[in-house]
């Protein structure tokens, strides 16, 4: 299966680290031009030299806060520039974990989800949007399961994950005239720092591979995901191979979600 993406021009919020530097490790590999975006100048440089390395990709490192707008907006700029104008691929992942109970869950922490999570797709997506008409091409909102079935304690992330799955399919409608198709991607328990500290924390006696597969975790597959089966999904959505989905929300969460 052919994925098209030979010299396409990828843009990965959250780039760093975790999913989205396994995308755009990944992107890179199947010869896309791929620019990731963080808020930490030290974070971003060692990632794209990495990715350089590993690929001999081109790879241009950004940095830039997508939550506040005029950030969003200088930083897909000067990417486009780079560019000679173009976008081909956008994945709206910057985003972190925040889950507390509903009483417990303050006003500025519902205030700085949503910035970040919500409203960082929607200010990359519109400041991208105006490079992207000409060419098409695939936006891919990265979300979690619980934005589908919210678990006990698991607000605001859950509510505003629920409000990027919304917005996938709204965009999806809106932008297909312009050749354009969006997508989103719910994460289960893949593997990445946060989940880590969970096993050091909590099962400090077990290896790695032994936590991943703890049955405590109620995974049909038996296991904790890895960053780069995320990535892939994610990869396969932004490219010429699925060239016929758009508006669909795919679970990456080995079989986990009750729902699909």
């Amino acid at each position: 299966m052919e994925l098209n993406l030979q010299n396409k021009r990828a843009i990965v919020t959250g780039g760093s680290k975790g999913i989205g530097f396994a995308t755009a490790m990944a992107l890179s590999l199947e010869g896309a031009k791929v620019a990731i975006i963080a808020r930490t100048a030290a974070e971003l440089k060692e990632a794209a030299a990495r990715i350089r390395e590993s690929t001999g990709g081109e790879v241009l490192a950004v940095q830039g806060d997508v939550s506040d707008e005029a950030s969003a907006s200088t930083a897909v700029q000067s990417i486009a520039q780079a560019w000679n104008g173009g976008i081909d691929i956008l994945i709206n992942n910057a985003g972190t974990a925040a889950a507390a109970p509903f009483d417990k869950a303050d006003a500025p922490a519902w205030k700085a989800d949503l910035d970040l999570k919500l409203l960082g797709a929607v200010n990359m997506t519109q400041a991208a949007l105006p490079y992207m008409k000409d060419s098409g091409g695939a936006v891919v909102n990265v979300t979690a399961i619980g934005g589908k079935t919210p678990p006990k304690a698991s607000l605001p992330s859950s509510v505003t994950r629920a409000a990027g799955i919304a917005l996938t399919k709204a965009m999806s409608r809106d932008l297909a005239e312009f050749g354009i198709r969006v997508n989103a991607v719910c994460i289960g328990l893949i593997r990445s720092a946060q989940i880590e500290a969970v096993w050091r924390r909590t099962s400090p006696e077990l290896t790695w591979e032994q936590y991943a597969r703890d049955s405590r975790h109620d995974i049909p597959l038996g296991r904790i995901g890895d960053t780069a089966e995320a990535a892939n999904a994610i990869v396969f959505l932004a490219s010429g191979a699925a060239s016929y989905v758009t508006g669909t929300a795919l679970n990456i969460d080995g079989g986990k979600s009750p729902v699909t």
